[in-house]
């Protein structure tokens, strides 16, 4: 009797498993070049000491409970008005994860009568929000600013006359290529509409003073965006910023902010100075970029398209290939993960670079000779 009732999902495992789509935990081992880990805080003894100064202050491990209950720690306030400075918004809004808050934003702001336009490659965070939203959504094509405007047009000709929202990442998580950010705002701006931009690959490392590639915009009416603090920042959960009225809308209405356990008030805390230290240390971003150069450039001479963030795609097809790629890179003790469909479009099975401080400019250059190894190895 189990056997048949576990039988459906063994099923399907097995068809992932003959086209490489299998999913599997693989622990950490190698050099760093997997994590988003980008400045190198998530064990960075500023931070430790943070953690340790919050306890030592009485700041509790957990929330217990949602932030309209009991759940409401001066540390979460705390990092929400220091946040708002940093950003230069009107608010912000602490969320436990960037998946959260996207699913909060897409299915709480848009309206029935509204349009979402979404770029193709939005994250899947995005793509929950949506499929939860009322509001009439379409997608366009990677990048294309144009044919968003065309949407919008599109729409409000056929008789739309709610408020359009565009979704955006500023830097696509699995292509590091950076969106078209003074256009698409420009476009929510002139159709009395919003830019929801997600900005997890760039806060920390990108704009003139990392505080991402919006940051010559955050304060703007239509501008809202999300900024992970899991990833650059070294710590977890994300922050909302944008307009105070929409702030408080989402603590009344997005339902993943709630009906939530408040995030830890200790990693409250963690982000608090992890902001500190990306306005302290700018040399963090300076040495990044010295080894984002030279990834694209090693990359580029082995023919790839190469970009100039701290993602790399190594684009290599098929699955299989991209998975064998990356045995053979974590046999040789680099830590690169294959990443394949559905996460990414059929045919472009990929491995994912992801480079940070967590590795020396001398072992970038190590992946590389490995990496056109592995290559060469595969193609004879």
């Amino acid at each position: 009797m189990s056997a048949d009732r576990l039988a459906r999902f063994e099923a399907t495992l097995a068809g992932l498993a003959r086209r490489s789509q299998r999913r599997r935990l693989i622990g950490r081992a190698g050099h760093d070049f997997a994590s988003n880990d980008y400045l190198g805080l998530a064990a960075a003894p500023r931070l430790q000491a943070a953690i340790g100064e919050a306890l030592a202050r009485g700041v509790p491990v957990g929330a217990a409970g949602s932030r309209l209950l009991r759940g409401n720690d001066p540390e979460h306030e705390a990092l929400e008005a220091e946040a708002a400075a940093f950003f230069r918004s009107e608010a912000a809004l602490y969320f436990g994860a960037g998946y959260s808050a996207n699913v909060a934003l897409l299915s709480a702001l848009p309206q029935r009568g509204d349009l979402v336009v979404y770029d193709a490659l939005v994250h899947a965070s995005v793509h929950e929000g949506l499929r939860l939203t009322k509001a009439e959504t379409v997608a366009v094509p990677h990048n294309d600013a144009g044919a968003v405007g065309d949407a919008i047009r599109r729409w409000r000709e056929g008789g739309g006359r709610g408020a359009p929202w565009i979704a955006a990442e500023s830097v696509y998580s699995m292509d590091g290529d950076r969106a078209p950010v003074s256009d698409l705002l420009a476009l929510a701006e002139v159709h009395d509409g919003f830019l929801l931009l997600d900005e997890a690959h760039a806060t920390g490392v990108l704009g003139p003073t990392g505080r991402g590639l919006a940051e010559a915009f955050e304060g703007r009416e239509a501008l809202i965006a999300t900024h992970t603090c899991g990833k650059a920042l070294g710590a977890s959960g994300a922050l909302v910023t944008g307009p105070r009225v929409i702030v408080d809308y989402l603590i009344n209405r997005a339902k993943p902010f709630i009906y939530a356990t408040a995030p830890s008030p200790l990693a409250a805390g963690a982000v608090r100075e992890a902001l500190r230290i990306v306005d302290d240390e700018p040399e963090r971003r300076d040495a990044l970029q010295r080894r984002v150069a030279i990834a694209k450039a090693r990359l580029e001479a082995l023919g790839f398209a190469a970009s100039d963030t701290a993602i790399q795609p190594v684009i290599l097809g098929p699955n299989a290939r991209a998975v064998e790629a990356a045995e053979a890179l974590q046999a040789a003790g680099f830590d690169c993960r294959a990443v394949r469909p559905p996460t990414v479009p059929e045919g472009t099975a990929r491995l994912r670079i992801s480079l940070t401080l967590n590795v020396e400019e001398a072992t970038v250059s190590a992946l590389m000779d490995a990496l056109a190894e592995t290559l060469t190895a595969a193609a004879a």
